[in-house]
Parts: structure tokens; sequence; C-alpha cells
């Protein structure tokens, strides 16, 4: 994951703005340590995350040392939640007490923390296609959800089963 790719994460799941992360973005110009740092958290905490939710979607027991980058992130971020009204909604913004950019890890860690803390029946889902490997929150209705998103894994699965069930061949005109 490289810095850009973090700040536009970070950006497309709300916990920053357009504004924000056009700011973010210059940072490595201006203080490349502490864009490092950032990043290197954050990398650390994806692969915690990637190691619990695949227990977690496997119904494996969890290791208390794969929390260790969630809490870390968890202990340094204080701050609070806050209203904020964005583009004629309202929408919950995590305000750090701190100057720093640990803050921006903090509401990742927050979410992983309750899906960890949900326990066993946690809905962590591993794609169906064999080739992906993502692994996604089934918050469906009927949690069945099969694919990490039905645009792309769903409609490859669909379209080659449709394949299967009718080949070119066969088709009569």
């Amino acid at each position: 994951m490289s810095w850009a790719e973090l700040v536009g994460f970070l950006e497309a799941v709300r916990i920053i703005s357009a504004e924000r992360a056009a700011r973010l973005l210059k940072l490595p110009d201006a203080d490349l340590s502490t864009a490092d740092s950032l990043l290197h958290k954050s990398r650390q905490l994806r692969e915690a995350l990637r190691t619990i939710f695949g227990a977690m979607a496997r119904r494996e027991k969890l290791s208390r040392e794969w929390m260790g980058p969630i809490n870390e992130v968890l202990r340094i971020t204080e701050g609070h939640d806050e209203l904020v009204s964005r583009e004629g909604r309202w929408q919950i913004e995590f305000v750090a007490r701190e100057g720093g950019l640990d803050w921006l890890l903090a509401a990742i860690a927050r979410s992983a923390a309750e899906i960890v803390a949900e326990g066993p029946n946690a809905r962590v889902r591993l794609c169906a296609n064999p080739l992906c490997g993502l692994l996604f929150y089934d918050n469906s209705r009927t949690h069945r959800r099969r694919w990490c998103s039905m645009s792309v894994c769903g409609n490859r699965s669909k379209v080659a089963a449709f394949a299967k069930k009718h080949p070119l061949g066969s088709r009569e005109e």
C-alpha cells in the first residue's frame, strides 16, 4: 500500500474529507518521516486484520498477540466522536485530542475491535470466488452474502454458471 492508496482509502470510507485528503497527499513532501510512520502502522494494522478476520471467517480461535496492532492504535488515539454536517447530511466524525496523524487509523481500529468483540457470531466472510480471497462483513438482510462485491465477483460467478449451462455451440436459432 502506498501513501496515496492509504489516503484514498481513508477518503473513500469517509474517515477524512476530500479537502483533508488533498492536504495529506502532500505530507510526504513536507514530512516524510511522519508519513512513513503512519504508513508503517497502517500496514501492520492491515496485516493483523487480515489474520484476525481470516481466522474469524474460518471459525478459528483468535490469538491474543494478533490484537497488538489494533490495541496500539486504540491506546494512542484519544478523542471523541462528533456529529458534523457534510453536504447536507449528518455524519459521525472522530475528533482527535492530539494533533498527530495516528487518529486517522482510529476509526478502522475501533470498527475492527467491535467486530472482534462480536465473537464467533461475527458475520465476517471469505469471498466465494476462489480467485479473489477478500474478506467482507456480511450485513445483508438474510446473512447469506457470498461475494465481496456482487458487481465484480458475484457477476463473474453468475456469468460463468450461465455459460456452463448454455454453451455457445448448443444454442438453437
